[in-house]
């Protein structure tokens, strides 16, 4: 994001500091004449007012020009082809022109002759017979000009230049044309050439001065030339002189600049937004192209590499012996977003998401090559979430003022005074939520010793949740992080609707919100793979879950992602119930998707890891490393379905409160939620944890070391802001969506976009009301130990029919697995898994060991026909 950098008018604590170490002078805005005044030891603060933007903000939209660019350059060709066609059609076009009035446009166009029909002829009758006759080619220029400077903007050529040239050569050609026709009496014949203007003009002229219009025609072309080309002298003698007439005034502004632009490396980068070299105002790349679109760019170039040789040619002539400067005043930069309500960003029609399936694009291997497979077309009409659905907040403004900043600039630097640590300058930097004020201590301040007066700056600033950051990674500043008085609400509207998120790229974009620069912060959760959230209640915990699932929504098509919910609370993800059939994953016979029960969701956990394994089979038939390449290979009909293979979507396992499951399950959650957060990345399963309370009894280590993506809201303790984030930071934010992100050694500050429960109802609303699949994404079926009993009454005499051949494929494979049941008797989950029950029961395979496979009990094929014969 671009970004206005508003800066005083003296030098840059940076530059003042390069100063010093090359004994140069300070350089100062004292007027020539007087003498500097002494500075004074006190800090001194002056912040800029900042100069209004009245362009409209459509024309700073680089496609808006290029349109308007285009356009110019086609009416100069249309009015080229237009105007040679009427020297030879528009004696028969005028007829036709000045009777359309008469009869129907469509009559008129079938008569017309000029070579771009009615409009042409109607267009060069206009300028050439009713305006200034043959004159009007002189406007071809003045459009083609314009169109290139606007589109390629580095064209060497000034419009006001191009104007005034085609605008004189415009009229005087037709006042002399049509007094050459006036006086040769050929009105009627070749009154075109000069027009309605020249020939009215001419008759004028003739009966105020006759013949003396010629004399009158040749001062004023005499005066242009003079005037215009800044012809002052003539060298009679030189036979290069008449060469040099034309080049003399025009010419040499022209090569002076372009010799400057050599010497300065480019009329581009010669181009100075300060002509003063020491001033400090700072342009980013987008503001400096704006910028070139100046009607009176030449001009302010010429000015500025003038100024800029002067500078550099005092400083090589007149040498200064070095003076050590007095204690310089500190400035404060203030960064602000260019645009606030992203106006650059946000679609003037809200376009549906488009599906974006990653599929390599089928070789031509002869005409009986098949069509790649389309997961997607199950539900080829589903539409995806529109951003109207969300609830629009209205532009985002900035609630801090100068005046805020200004006190707290200066409290900082009187607390930091107060114990001998002196600053070399200070930049602050508006967030949503806080300022980051960077500071640069002088040489020989310990850092460590700023540090320590975290708690007394918190005094001084009398605010919430000062945080100190020691250095700030990849800066040589110290950050101050100061919660703003007024903080400024983020939307989720106003950051999916941004380019950022519309065009990404990735898996499964979660959009988190801005960062403490105003950045859109947006990041992939297939590659944290897992992440662990932590805050105390009210802090902002379920929002955020919110904003990741909407984020998701709006991103990927049924076919391609599937969610577990675990809700203890049963209240929080309950409005995700009506997108069962499209988006939810369950345990077959389950009645609700989203699961409450302690002893379902240690099944839901346990299935996902039998899941987890039957993925893996078939990344290993398939000869696949993880399942983004499985699904290419599906895709492009590499892999039989046959065999087993299918097309599997991205998993997300969503528990809101893993306190409540760690205290009434213990081990049985504990172990399969370590198992899946090992394995589960390769083959699209990812983990989303929530929990109230970051202690070492809930997230436990082996829990934690495979969560390297943690977020935290507000907690109450330093210790919790430990456990979560294995630093301390947590404690000190300010809640209402104010998090810390952790993923390896970055630590980033965000404000959580805010979505609202009626905006989640609307989106699971407008999705649940179109067409779905059958039933929701059943997993493998688990049967727990309490079971056990319908076992043990199970009656062999009601065995399934495909029985004996199931037993023969387990004992041949010595596995007892339901998914190589599934994939050789091509059975679904249910009945493969009732098929190993009577196994059990019959004594081919062992009891469940798990996620394992069950032991097969039977050893070779004779001793399995015994025990065949045996039940008969």
């Amino acid at each position: 994001m671009a970004k206005n950098t508003y800066r005083n008018d003296t030098v840059q604590a940076g530059r003042r500091n390069e100063a010093r170490s090359k004994n140069e002078p300070r350089m100062t805005n004292v007027p020539k004449g007087e003498k500097p005044k002494k500075a004074k030891k006190k800090w001194s603060f002056r912040i800029p007012t900042p100069k209004l933007n009245l362009t409209p903000a459509f024309f700073k939209d680089r496609r808006f020009r290029l349109s308007i660019g285009f356009t110019f350059l086609l009416l100069s060709l249309f009015l080229t082809i237009a105007f040679v066609s009427y020297l030879f059609t528009g004696h028969a076009d005028q007829s036709v022109v000045e009777t359309v009035s008469g009869t129907g446009l469509k009559e008129s166009g079938k008569e017309a002759e000029n070579w771009l029909g009615l409009f042409g002829a109607w267009l060069s009758h206009i300028f050439i017979n009713d305006l200034v006759g043959i004159g009007a080619f002189f406007c071809i220029p003045v459009f083609f000009f314009t169109g290139a400077k606007i589109v390629f903007k580095r064209v060497n050529v000034s419009l006001s230049y191009v104007l005034g040239l085609c605008s004189f050569c415009m009229l005087w050609l037709s006042l002399a044309l049509g007094y050459a026709v006036f006086a040769s009496q050929a009105i009627d014949k070749y009154g075109f050439l000069g027009g309605s203007i020249g020939i009215e003009t001419a008759i004028w002229l003739n009966s105020l001065i006759g013949w003396g219009s010629w004399l009158l025609l040749g001062f004023l072309l005499l005066v242009f030339v003079v005037s215009y080309f800044n012809v002052t002298s003539i060298s009679w003698g030189s036979s290069a002189a008449p060469a040099t007439l034309a080049m003399e005034g025009a010419g040499a502004d022209k090569n002076y600049a372009d010799n400057l632009g050599d010497v300065l490396g480019g009329r581009a980068n010669s181009v100075n937004h300060n002509a003063d070299p020491t001033a400090s105002l700072e342009y980013e790349e987008e503001e400096y192209e704006d910028e070139l679109f100046d009607e009176e760019e030449d001009e302010e170039i010429n000015r500025a590499l003038e100024m800029e040789l002067s500078t550099l040619a005092a400083k090589e002539e007149t040498p200064v012996a070095p003076v050590k400067p007095a204690a310089p005043a500190l400035e404060l930069d203030i960064e602000l977003p260019e645009d606030l309500e992203l106006e650059e960003e946000y679609y003037e029609e809200e376009p549906e998401m488009e599906l974006e399936v990653e599929a390599v694009e089928e070789e031509e291997s002869g005409s009986g090559a098949m069509e790649n497979y389309d997961p997607t077309l199950d539900l080829a009409s589903y539409k995806y979430p529109t951003l109207d659905l969300l609830t629009d907040y209205g532009a985002s403004k900035i609630q801090v003022t100068k005046e805020e900043l200004e006190a707290n600039k200066n409290k900082i630097v009187d607390t930091l005074g107060h114990y001998n640590i002196s600053i070399a300058s200070i930049k602050a930097t508006i967030g949503p939520t806080v300022t980051l004020y960077e500071i640069v201590p002088d040489a020989g301040v310990r850092i460590s010793k700023i540090k320590n007066l975290e708690d007394d700056i918190a005094l001084s600033l009398a605010a919430l949740g000062i945080r100190i950051i020691a250095p700030i990674p990849g800066k040589g500043t110290i950050g101050i992080e100061v919660p703003n008085t007024k903080k400024e609400m983020v939307s989720i509207k106003s950051i999916l609707s941004t380019e950022k998120f519309m065009k990404s790229d990735m898996d499964l974009p979660i959009a988190f919100g801005k960062t403490i620069t105003n950045e859109v912060f947006i990041t992939d959760l297939a590659k944290m793979p897992h992440l662990l959230m932590a805050g105390a209640t009210g802090q902002g915990k379920s929002v955020g879950l919110n904003a990741i699932l909407t984020s998701l929504l709006y991103k990927r098509h049924p076919s391609q992602l599937k969610f577990v919910l675990v809700d203890p609370k049963k209240v929080e993800l309950s409005l995700f119930n009506k997108i069962e059939r499209h988006f939810l994953a369950k345990l077959p016979d389950t009645d609700e998707a989203i699961i409450t029960d302690t002893k379902k969701v240690v099944n839901t956990l346990n299935s996902l890891c039998m899941e987890m394994d039957m993925r893996y089979d078939l990344l290993k038939d398939a000869g696949c490393r993880n399942l983004k390449e499985y699904n290419r290979k599906f895709v492009e009909r590499k892999l039989n379905p046959k065999k087993g293979h299918r097309f599997m979507p991205f998993i997300v396992l969503v528990i809101d409160e893993l306190a409540d499951l760690m205290m009434t399950a213990g081990k049985e959650v504990e172990t399969p939620i370590a198992r899946l957060a090992q394995l589960a990345r390769a083959i699209g399963i990812h983990l989303v944890v929530a929990t109230q309370r970051p202690s070492v009894n809930v997230i436990t280590g082996i829990i934690k070391a495979n969560f390297p993506a943690r977020i935290s809201f507000k907690v109450t303790s330093k210790i919790d802001s430990r456990t979560i984030l294995d630093a301390g930071g947590a404690d000190q934010l300010i809640g209402q969506g104010d998090m810390l992100f952790s993923i390896g050694s970055d630590m980033i500050r965000i404000q959580c976009a805010f979505v609202d429960t009626p905006e989640v109802d609307r989106i699971c609303e407008h999705i649940g009301n179109q067409q779905g699949y059958s039933d929701a994404y059943l997993l493998p079926e688990f049967v727990g130990d309490e079971s056990g009993n319908e076992k043990a009454d199970f009656d062999p005499s009601n065995r399934d029919p495909l029985f004996e051949e199931a037993a023969r494929i387990i004992v041949q494979h010595q596995q007892g697995s339901t998914s190589l049941l599934q994939r050789r008797l091509k059975l679904g989950y249910n009945r493969a898994g009732r098929l190993i029950d009577q196994l059990e029961s019959a004594g081919v395979v062992g009891a469940f060991e798990g996620s394992k496979a069950r032991e097969v009990l039977i050893p070779d094929e004779y001793s399995l026909e015994q025990l065949l014969n045996t039940l008969g």
